[in-house]
């Protein structure tokens, strides 16, 4: 035993108890009854009634480094995971130059990180239309699975599937038993709706209709059948499509879906016109819809709580809504946001922990993370869930101090993140030297 940690409060998969977790080679050796008194000599940590959770795993983050590392870039991104109990991230294929849709494209990227990351960081692959031949190869790198999208994707360099590429490209991905993440909106819905633009949020909602989300779940349900390909949905907005993912789940349709804190945390209804910060594709949707997701959520239709992080200089949120770049920054506020709606909502911090650990390290094939349990890795968020604090962008670690959470009073304040059984972050602050690692699957 290397080190123990002991708390009155400990997230694992039977539920929240007292305990202490040794931990062993940066791996967790046991969690024993709270009394338990390690050897001598051994390091103890002693947290009190602080709750120790799993460290975060959030599976949808954009780096946008090399070559857009002005948005972001990867010691900036994983000081700020750090800090918000985040201890692995999966970084998004776009965005950086170049995108990670070829094995010399994802080495460039992997150069990039490999010594500048505080938190353990995987990879997704991109599948284009002209990209086929290159997800062998990218999956034999180690890639994590395919990200696409079925509308534009803002960047030129990242093209969408039109049905055709999809077809083809989930039938390669089934072939490799691999999994292929989506960015479902349908273009011919979003070309019909009413065009938009100027500082008012409710015509660019309005531009982002619901139906665009529906249409293009149903296509992927349609491939996912047909080709028998895992697929999953990525920061589902509209709640509409709920009832499509559970009828296709249950005729065995190898589907699953995520939403992300701004959907559960924020509402239309509250967008101020010109806050561009709170622009997003899909957008942040009304209350009611707000609580449907939250229903989703609690009846297992919805997988996975992550972030959608896809940060960008400060001088791209202009204020008209049809010219601003769309993207929300909460990569370190992500666990403090969904945990201050949760209480609210007579939801658990174990209801979280597989929301937002468990169940991204399972979609992502990290069987080492998401859970507390002997022979994982030794990675915690160690959270005062009844403290509150108010955001300030300033005091934020992402690049760009752009965040839609700006002056809200939030529950849960992180003390301290461990990765492998060593302190990546305390009180808000990262610790100063990357110790994180690259994964591959």
């Amino acid at each position: 035993m290397e080190l123990l940690l002991r708390s009155t409060r400990v997230v694992t998969p039977e539920g929240m108890r007292a305990a202490a977790v040794a931990v062993t080679g940066g791996r967790i050796a046991a969690v024993l009854p709270h009394g338990t008194e390690p050897p001598a000599g051994t390091p103890v940590e002693e947290l009190g009634d602080d709750v120790i959770l799993p460290g975060l795993v959030d599976t949808h983050v954009h780096v946008n480094d090399p070559g857009r590392a002005e948005w972001e870039g990867f010691a900036t991104a994983t000081r700020a995971a750090a800090a918000g109990g985040i201890t692995t991230l999966v970084d998004m294929p776009l965005n950086s130059l170049p995108p990670t849709t070829t094995v010399a494209h994802l080495r460039a990227k992997q150069a990039v990180a490999r010594d500048r990351a505080h938190i353990d960081v995987g990879f997704w692959g991109g599948a284009l239309p002209t990209n086929l031949a290159d997800l062998r190869p990218l999956h034999d790198a180690g890639v994590l699975g395919f990200k696409a999208f079925l509308s534009p994707s803002g960047v030129d360099e990242f093209p969408h599937l039109g049905r055709h590429d999809l077809d083809a490209v989930a039938a390669r991905i089934a072939g490799l038993g691999a999994l292929l993440i989506v960015h479902a909106e349908d273009p011919d819905r979003l070309a019909a709706a009413p065009a938009y633009g100027g500082p008012r949020y409710a015509g660019f909602l309005a531009s982002r209709p619901r139906a665009a989300e529906r249409e293009a779940i149903a296509a992927l349900v349609d491939v996912a059948r047909r080709r028998g390909t895992r697929v999953h949905v990525l920061h589902l907005s509209s709640a509409g499509a709920l009832p499509l993912i559970a009828a296709a789940r249950a005729e065995g349709v190898r589907i699953t879906a995520e939403t992300c804190p701004h959907f559960l945390t924020l509402t239309a209804e509250e967008v101020p016109d010109g806050a561009t910060e709170f622009k997003c594709c899909p957008p942040i949707r009304e209350a009611a819809n707000r609580d449907a997701l939250w229903a989703g959520l609690a009846d297992g239709v919805i997988d996975c709580v992550v972030s959608d992080h896809s940060p960008c200089t400060a001088d791209l949120k202009v204020p008209d809504f049809a010219e601003a770049w769309g993207g929300i920054s909460s990569l370190q506020l992500g666990l403090s946001a969904v945990w201050t709606e949760a209480r609210r909502r007579g939801r658990t911090l174990a209801d979280v922990a597989r929301w937002m650990s468990t169940a991204p390290a399972a979609l992502a094939g990290l069987p080492a993370k998401g859970a507390i349990e002997a022979g994982r890795d030794a990675d915690f968020a160690v959270l005062a869930p009844d403290e509150t604090f108010t955001v300030d962008p300033a005091a934020l670690h992402h690049r760009n101090p752009v965040t839609a959470y700006a002056g809200r009073t939030l529950h849960g304040v992180v003390r301290s993140t461990w990765l492998r059984g060593r302190k990546t972050a305390d009180h808000g602050t990262p610790l100063t030297a990357p110790t994180g690692r690259l994964l591959e699957r």
